[in-house]
């Protein structure tokens, strides 16, 4: 909403600085794996790797082996919240958030009513609980025991609704580096050996919010949550905020104290995973997506793994069988490539190279070149047109 006071204005530039100093991204931090997923309000997970990918180019000495770890110990877990999404968190967001997230889960699951005629979900939500604190069950387990009780039901509709209406989180070794394991659910009380916290209020949610993707809007927050009518707490918290404006006159909600680098602060280049939070959390994301390149990130509901150049979408990337394949999507100095090869040799080096299947979009484009600096053969280099 385009605010008729007129406040200091952040242009694209010091809004992405700023978030990228938010999420870790202007330099890696000594900040460990469990803290770094608390400050970030969690890790969007639909996919096992984005997450440790995530962490890599955010903290520095940071192993796959750290955030392992926590999710064998049950200090983080894989769990649906925001906008109805799969996300790790740490085991306290995972019991407390629960509020934050219900109204998203209420909306999907309102999709499925025609399929839920006759279901009393109060009763399907003991139910299923029973069945996978019993053990952790697949959603297909899930589906066929409620089916037993709902025959007459649609069977997905059922296995949503155990979803919407219950806490459930993905057991491992499911989400471990180096693990395979198939989904299997249980509830995040019975999973983590302790009831659900006091809920976290929404005004502490939007000053996380903030600590980890300011400045933003109120829309810029209701995507990130998946929320609406979040105006009214941002109202409530004014006095306690500052306050700007983009150059479109959109008001832009800030802690006072939080980080606002110069726009010039250089920044590094960082390999970010198929739906890293950067690209996820704003309406509006030309702090880091320049125009010309909207939607270059995304094919349909899949996104690619995405190459930071100066703090902006500059390429996408793949890793495979020891090589890292970088496609941009504009031509770059050489001073920027060796940046691109030495950042891309490191990832080589601490991540390793799992295949993905994530692929680079086919189109027109030349054959990948070898680029100077650390590596040879290692890295590759392409151009993606049009």
């Amino acid at each position: 909403m385009a605010s008729s006071t007129t406040h200091p204005v952040l242009g694209a530039r010091a809004l992405n600085r700023a978030t990228l100093a938010r999420q870790l991204l202007l330099h890696r931090t000594p900040m460990s794996a469990a803290d770094a997923v608390s400050h970030l309000v969690g890790l969007q997970a639909q996919n096992v790797q984005p997450p440790y990918f995530q962490l890599h180019a955010r903290l520095a000495g940071f192993r796959p082996a750290e955030l392992a770890g926590l999710m064998e110990s049950r200090a983080v877990v894989r769990t649906v919240t925001m906008r109805s999404t799969l996300h790790t968190h740490t085991a306290h967001d995972a019991l407390t958030l629960g509020p934050l997230v219900q109204d998203a889960r209420d909306r999907e699951l309102a999709t499925f009513r025609a399929g839920l005629t006759g279901v009393d979900l109060d009763r399907l939500a003991l139910t299923a609980r029973a069945f996978v604190e019993a053990e952790p069950r697949t959603m297909g387990e899930i589906r066929e025991e409620l089916l037993t009780h709902w025959p007459d039901a649609d069977p997905q509709a059922l296995a949503v609704a155990a979803r919407c209406r219950l806490p459930l989180v993905q057991v491992t070794p499911r989400g471990v580096w180096g693990r395979s394991g198939q989904v299997r659910l249980t509830t995040a009380e019975h999973w983590l050996g302790r009831p659900a916290g006091e809920p976290q209020g929404l005004d502490d949610v939007v000053l996380r919010y903030l600590g980890a993707f300011g400045p933003a809007s109120v829309k810029d927050m209701q995507t990130w949550a998946g929320l609406t009518r979040l105006r009214e707490v941002f109202e409530r918290l004014r006095p306690r905020l500052a306050v700007f404006q983009d150059e479109n006159g959109v008001e832009l909600f800030d802690l006072p104290d939080a980080p606002r680098p110069d726009p010039d602060t250089p920044a590094p280049p960082r390999f970010l995973p198929e739906f890293d939070n950067l690209l996820l959390s704003h309406a509006d994301r030309t702090r880091v997506v320049p125009p010309r390149l909207k939607g270059r990130s995304w094919a349909g509901n899949q996104a690619y793994r995405t190459l930071l150049l100066d703090g902006f979408l500059a390429g996408l990337w793949k890793a495979e069988a020891g090589v890292l394949t970088v496609e941009l999507f504009e031509a770059v100095s050489k001073a920027a490539e060796e940046e691109i090869a030495a950042e891309g040799e490191r990832l080589l080096t601490e991540m390793g190279t799992s295949p993905t299947t994530h692929q680079i979009p086919a189109g027109p484009a030349p054959g990948p070149v070898s680029a100077p600096g650390p590596g040879p053969g290692r890295i590759r280099f392409g151009s993606i047109r049009g």
